[in-house]
């Protein structure tokens, strides 16, 4: 599928084999061919004025286009259980670890604090809004999410935070890997729609049709 708002091909996502004889596997690969995220400004640490100094987790020397990858989510849409879990998504080095998340409506997400001053996380997205409030380090607070939808989350201390909790449908979905791999095991026969989200280049969707004790490729 190509990015149609884009003169060039940018990003591209591709189903591989779906081994429908065994445990009906769908995989496949994300391509991306350059940078599509906005570089981050943010202010030094000595600029805040609540807590000790900490210093910044930075991605800038690791490889563009493998952090990209690793921002893509690939969920399905269709008649699928949700089977909601929990997860965490960390505070440390003045960031959100990992900065993406995918859960199942109804799943639980803990936002521990792993620095040595206060963190305020907060949602203003429409799917789910919240505001935790202020606290310290070794405290977490957590947050159900009961409807599909992108969550974006802030730090009120510190602009530069950003995180991304996609609430997918049900539990049929993951995150690409750094090589641009995923996949969705156990799949079980039906015509779904294979979405691939990003946040900067958005959705991108391919229909499938999973056929019982039958290869499939897309």
């Amino acid at each position: 599928l190509m990015a149609k708002r884009f003169a060039i091909p940018v990003f591209l996502f591709v189903l591989g084999t779906m081994d429908l004889l065994c445990a009906s596997e769908i995989t496949g690969s994300v391509v991306i061919t350059r940078r599509l995220s906005r570089k981050k400004v943010t202010a030094p640490a000595s600029a805040y004025s609540r807590g000790a100094a900490v210093a910044l987790g930075r991605d800038e020397d690791e490889d563009v286009l493998e952090v990209e990858r690793a921002r893509v989510v690939i969920y399905l849409e269709g008649q699928l259980p949700s089977r909601p879990a929990s997860t965490a998504m960390i505070q440390e080095g003045r960031r959100f670890l990992p900065e993406t998340i995918v859960v199942a409506a109804g799943s639980t997400v803990t936002f521990p604090n792993h620095d040595p001053i206060f963190h305020n996380v907060f949602s203003l997205s429409r799917a789910k809004s919240f505001d935790l409030g202020n606290y310290v380090r070794n405290q977490s607070r957590a947050v159900t999410f009961p409807q599909p939808g992108i969550v974006q989350v802030h730090c009120h201390l510190h602009p530069n935070m950003t995180g991304t909790i996609l609430v997918a449908p049900n539990s049929f979905a993951t995150l690409a890997d750094r090589s641009g791999q995923f996949r969705i095991p156990q799949v079980p026969p039906g015509k779904y729609t294979v979405v691939a989200w990003h946040r900067a280049a958005g959705f991108f969707r391919k229909e499938i049709e999973i056929i019982a004790g039958q290869d499939g490729n897309v």
